[in-house]
């Protein structure tokens, strides 16, 4: 089928016809012609990349009224970079018809979009809070509107947006047209249908919830502590790579990034408390692929309309398992093939079975590639970057002679090795102590107490710190040893025996870092909890007990302590091998 036979306008055919679109995408072909009906309310139901865009911008523009000024199509979308795409799109939709489409989203001087707006428009492309904030204002009225499109439904709900929602359908008129579109269909927006919508036609493309069948899932089971180690290297493995990472919370998602520019990787965060110019400035980076990895909260899990993304990875898994196959769907668009790469540890486990079940896809255990195939991979790319290089003769002819006199008497194969060496020592260098980062351990949840390291007895050269939050508050080892790290500086291989109980912990350090440990660790938030730390009377590498009420057997040392906020470290890897 062609979109000639879909009853689009001329106008509209024209456009598509400049963008060479011939073809429509399975929910194109099963939407359009329902949606150019004078009379439609619409659920269509499809992952993320199969063009849901057009699927409702095409019979959206086709039926609007040339030269109104008068707002008669509404979308609503969850986040401003999604509302700039979608206006984008419509906007090269109806390169020749006469309609205004604008976009309106937080983040901009609310003055210019008011100005617009009363110069007249025709589609309105809006978040749901700026809208509000309009109509509040009384500068929009929304009585005029004939179709109403809620676009990412399902993620206006979980970011809050249910109120803001009720208001505005409730200010358009009774007799308009909803068509609802979203990648899930859980019972909030199973019930957005039934209140606002009179007898939808629902499309489904696959099953409710299901992932793109062009991405393969991956998970990769390691120790909490070995997550950045682990992260680094499938990136290396992949030296091709053109990647989004996702983390759970802003803080996370600028320390990973952080930490990988200081390891020489092309990365640039993405989150909430950059300002709107910095998070406009990072996404045209990357969609110029002047950046390579982007680093993000689940903000960018929509609107993020880059056609080419090879890779997502999991750094953590959303919360809401809902999440990941928007996730995930930010690769394999268009009909290309990706990869969807996750890290979890043990304890885990169970939220791959879940996610199954959610996406209706089975995942495989993948093993985190040894430092050896690390290093061939990446050996492989220089060989072919080396071959492949353009070589500019007048440019170096000059040089040549003093060149060629300097390797005199040595063999081809000497020359190979030299300049190999020269490029790949430090890759080498920083792999060569590398050990295996797979974790087959299992979940220990019983227990009073939740170890790591050996007992050392009493070690002079160790302090022990005693630690005001435990299992209750949600930590665990890996969690105690990152916070310590990424506040103090310190490397893994500087913190020593781990004691986790009920409501508090022990960690032991070597004695040149007490002081450090102590400024710099007070008064850090851990998962909402503020962490105390002191030295303890024991020696280091005593274990303490806890009977699983909170008490301790002994008391620890007083010492005079500074509650200051830690400072961003730079990364603590002194090795920064280059990547080709």
């Amino acid at each position: 089928m062609t979109f000639e036979a879909l009853g689009l306008r001329v106008e509209v055919l024209k456009s598509l016809n400049d963008l060479g679109f011939s073809v429509p995408t399975p929910i194109q072909e099963k939407a359009i012609p329902h949606l150019m009906k004078e009379k439609s309310d619409f659920v269509g139901l499809a992952q993320t990349g199969t063009g849901k865009t057009a699927a409702f911008g095409l019979p959206l523009i086709s039926n609007i009224i040339d030269k109104n000024q008068l707002p008669q199509g509404l979308i609503l979308c969850p986040t401003r970079e999604l509302c700039l795409q979608i206006s984008k799109d419509l906007i090269q939709f109806s390169k020749y018809l006469d309609i205004t489409i604008l976009p309106i989203y937080g983040g901009v001087d609310i003055r210019k979009q008011m100005t617009e707006v009363k110069r007249g428009v025709e589609v309105i492309v809006a978040t749901p809070g700026r809208l509000m904030d309009l109509i509040n204002r009384r500068v929009i009225s929304l009585k005029t509107i004939r179709y109403v499109v809620l676009d990412e439904a399902d993620e206006m709900l979980n970011m809050g947006f249910k109120e803001d929602i009720d208001s505005i359908l409730e200010s358009t008129p009774a007799e308009k047209n909803v068509w609802l579109f979203s990648a899930t269909m859980p019972k909030e927006v199973a019930n957005i249908a039934a209140k606002y919508m009179h007898d939808p036609f629902e499309v489904s493309i696959g099953h409710k919830n299901q992932s793109n069948e062009n991405i393969q899932h991956t998970y990769y089971q390691i120790r909490e502590k070995d997550r950045y180690a682990a992260l680094k290297r499938l990136i290396d493995f992949n030296p091709d790579i053109y990647g989004l990472i996702f983390c759970r919370t802003r803080t996370e998602t600028a320390n990973v990034a952080q930490k990988l520019s200081g390891d020489g990787y092309n990365a640039e965060p993405l989150h909430g408390d950059l300002s709107q110019a910095m998070r406009d400035m990072v996404m045209n980076r990357f969609r110029k692929k002047e950046v390579q990895l982007l680093i993000a909260t689940d903000v960018a899990a929509r609107g993020l309309d880059v056609d080419s993304i090879s890779h997502v990875i999991h750094y953590n898994l959303p919360d809401d398992i809902e999440n990941y196959t928007h996730r995930s769907g930010r690769t394999a668009r268009a009909g290309k093939t990706g990869e969807s790469l996750v890290l979890l540890t043990p304890k885990e486990a169970f939220k791959v079975k879940a996610i199954e079940r959610q996406i209706r896809m089975e995942f495989t255990k993948g093993v985190v590639p040894d430092p050896e195939e690390i290093c061939r991979i990446q050996l492989s790319k220089l060989v072919s970057k080396v071959i492949s290089t353009n070589v500019r003769e007048k440019d170096i002819a000059p040089f040549l002679p003093t060149a060629i006199e300097s390797f005199e008497g040595m063999s081809k194969e000497e020359v190979i090795k030299l300049f190999i060496s020269a490029e790949f020592n430090r890759f080498i260098e920083y792999y060569e102590r590398a050990g295996d980062l797979n974790s087959n351990e299992k979940d220990t949840r019983s227990g009073k107490s939740e170890s790591f390291g050996s007992k050392r007895g009493n070690d002079s050269n160790k302090t022990r710190f005693f630690v005001n939050i435990g299992k209750r508050d949600g930590l665990n080892v890996g969690g105690l040893l990152r916070v310590v790290c990424d506040s103090t500086g310190l490397k893994s291989n500087n913190v020593g025996r781990i004691d986790i109980m009920a409501s508090f912990a022990f960690f032991d350090t070597d004695t040149e870092y007490a002081d450090k440990v102590i400024s710099k660790l007070n008064g850090v938030e851990y998962e909402g909890h503020k962490v105390s730390v002191e030295i303890s009377g024991d020696k280091g590498g005593g274990g303490g007990s806890d009977d699983g009420r909170g008490r301790r057997d002994f008391k620890p040392r007083r010492t005079n302590l500074r509650d200051e906020r830690p400072k961003r470290r730079e990364s603590s890897s002194n090795h920064k091998p280059r990547r080709y």
